[in-house]
């Protein structure tokens, strides 16, 4: 029986379409990873956008949505999760159009185990160190990930809104927003005007009752939990 107190194992997105080499990767990342894999492009960047991963693996060409789509797509979402770039195209101008997409580094095909499992983890480092936290009472809230980490639970993930609405109260916690404030910065593009309530009650719900406070006749601000 596994340790119930050991910390869950980082959040890891595989996008490989090789069909011999994808499941030898799986089984390798997984000593380390909680390993999500995904063989078609389209279906890779559904997971990059919806969900919440430490660090992400795209090939370079992927059915469906190609790899550099795929990562440009990621960063204009303004998810910043590390991303690691397989190809076998391995010149200089391949490797550049790579980066400039958004990748945060590039693995040439055929490649060694340990120098990728080593460079997921200078990413990883990387990204940690850069990543700024906010403390919500007892919880611990990334916003570059979208994650809220609570003292007694699983971590929580944001939807982009979401994670808007909590951004904009948490970056001046004693403030309270009102309603036009919140939708002028937020949800700007929003047909719905209760678009804010909505909201709110997501997020309460998802993480906790106390999380915004509601100021009667004035608006919201964050609550202190």
């Amino acid at each position: 029986m596994g340790d119930v107190n050991a910390e869950p194992l980082p959040r890891l997105l595989l996008v490989e379409d090789d069909a011999r080499l994808a499941p030898i990767m799986t089984d390798y990342l997984s000593d380390e990873y909680a390993v999500t894999h995904l063989a078609d492009g389209t279906a890779g960047l559904r997971a990059a956008l919806d969900g919440s991963f430490d660090v992400m693996i795209v090939d370079r060409r992927l059915p469906g949505t190609d790899g550099i789509d795929l990562v440009a797509s990621v960063r204009r979402a303004k998810i910043p999760t590390p991303i690691l770039l397989l190809t076998a195209l391995g010149t200089v101008p391949d490797k550049v159009v790579g980066l400039d997409a958004g990748a945060n580094d590039y693995l040439v095909k055929p490649f060694e185990f340990d120098e990728l499992m080593a460079r997921l983890r200078a990413l990883r480092r990387t990204f940690e160190q850069a990543e700024p936290q906010i403390s919500i009472g007892s919880w611990d809230y990334y916003p570059g990930s979208r994650c809220l980490y609570s003292p007694y639970g699983s971590p929580v993930v944001l939807t982009p809104k979401e994670n808007e609405l909590l951004t904009l109260l948490a970056g001046q916690p004693h403030r309270t927003f009102s309603r036009p404030q919140i939708i002028s910065s937020v949800f700007a593009d929003a047909d719905q005007p209760g678009a804010v309530d909505t909201y709110v009650h997501y997020l309460r719900r998802k993480t906790d009752p106390e999380i915004i406070v509601t100021v009667r006749g004035l608006g919201y601000r964050l609550g202190t939990l």
